[in-house]
């Protein structure tokens, strides 16, 4: 039995991060994996886009903190994870959505971030080429952006590395090892893994492995696909998010990355719950005719691949962050909603802090909202 202060579980958009801040504090961590390599599980489906462009408290102060550390990592490490700054624009075409962009413009501000809602011409100037037919104006926020998911994740591994963290890959955790409703460690195969404390950052299947430990976490996941274009000249910058619902899905978002690629995902309704990462001959032509309804010019791009990737889903769209009331020991990072890699940064900060004891006022912020014991109520304006 080999013995560590921390045992995290899952070396993806979460765990890793959680592993390299927890080895900044001098934290004796070990991360287990299944996959081969950090990233493999969900974090390599992710499309790139960071915000902190949310409606609530909670998630707005956690992606700030996010937006930081991506911003400045290749100033502070020297490495190159493709981070751009384009901002995040929310065009808008009816009333419904200017109504609700609006009504949380005071939320967002106060929480410190960066945004206003701006008229047609300023749309036009972040998207040029946008359909101007019934165009109301949206919501554009400059300081927001986009990294490579892969790039991002190995290089915070290294980091992580550097600074003393364990990685075990090629493991699968069979259960979490409790005794006296207390955590003693992890079993993973034939090696036990001994620790106070473990963080849970499984994602899609984080139900089935708390339920090893006798906690049930509502996380249920579903699917989604994406898609990426061969590369162009770049002609903008910006995260476009199109909230109006449309036949069988509700917004879809798109952005060009670095390399001059276009980026894409739809929402689908209703939810495609379960698994099954397979995709369909019905993303393509669906998402397709709304991007081009939006921004005719990318009617001749031709699509180089796509994918399917789950988001393990909360009953409200919200991260579950916190500790076990049941079993000591045992703190959930979970249920990242399909925007794990956004947060992760900073939700690995966090979770780092609550293990020392070293919270701040906005931490308590966010984990009353992310708490494993809240209602449930309602649903994030934006997700």
């Amino acid at each position: 039995m080999s013995n560590y202060d921390v045992i995290v579980i899952g070396a993806g958009s979460v765990g890793v991060p959680t592993a390299m801040a927890l080895a900044e504090q001098g934290t004796k961590v070990l991360v287990i994996d299944q996959n081969a390599s950090p990233g493999q599980g969900e974090n390599k489906h992710a499309i790139g886009g960071i915000r902190a462009t949310h409606s609530s408290p909670g998630k707005i102060l956690t992606a700030l903190r996010s937006l930081e550390i991506f911003s400045t990592w290749e100033e502070n490490t020297g490495e190159d994870i493709e981070w751009l700054q384009g901002g995040y624009l929310f065009p808008v075409y009816r009333k419904e959505e200017e109504e609700i962009l609006k009504s949380i413009l005071p939320v967002q501000k106060k929480y410190g971030l960066n945004i206003d809602y701006v008229g047609p011409e300023k749309v036009k100037e972040v998207l040029p080429g946008v359909n101007e037919e019934g165009l109301r104006g949206g919501t554009y926020s400059p300081e927001d952006g986009s990294a490579s998911p892969l790039l991002a994740i190995n290089s915070f591994y290294r980091k992580a590395v550097s600074m003393g963290a364990e990685f075990r890959f090629g493991l699968h955790v069979d259960s979490i090892l409790c005794e006296n409703n207390e955590v003693r460690g992890v079993k993973a195969g034939e090696h036990t893994f001994s620790a106070p404390v473990v963080v849970e950052a499984a994602g899609p299947f984080s139900r089935t492995l708390c339920g090893t430990a006798g906690v049930d976490v509502p996380v249920n996941p579903d699917s989604h696909e994406a898609a990426i274009t061969e590369p162009v000249k770049n002609f903008f910058g910006c995260m476009v998010v199109d909230l109006r619902p449309g036949p069988g899905s509700k917004n879809f978002y798109f952005y060009q990355n670095r390399r001059g690629q276009v980026v894409f995902c739809i929402t689908p309704d209703p939810p495609i719950l379960g698994t099954d990462k397979r995709e369909t001959s019905v993303f393509l032509p669906q998402v397709s005719a709304r991007m081009v309804a939006l921004l005719p010019r990318l009617k001749n791009l031709r699509v180089r691949r796509m994918w399917r990737g789950l988001y393990p889903m909360t009953p409200d769209g919200s991260p579950i962050v916190g500790w076990n009331r049941d079993v000591k020991g045992l703190l959930h990072a979970t249920g990242m909603c399909g925007q794990g890699f956004m947060l992760g940064p900073g939700i690995g900060e966090l979770v780092a802090r609550m293990i020392t004891g070293e919270t701040t006022e906005n931490d308590e912020v966010i984990l009353e909202e992310f708490s494993p014991y809240r209602q449930f109520a309602g649903q994030e304006a934006l997700k």
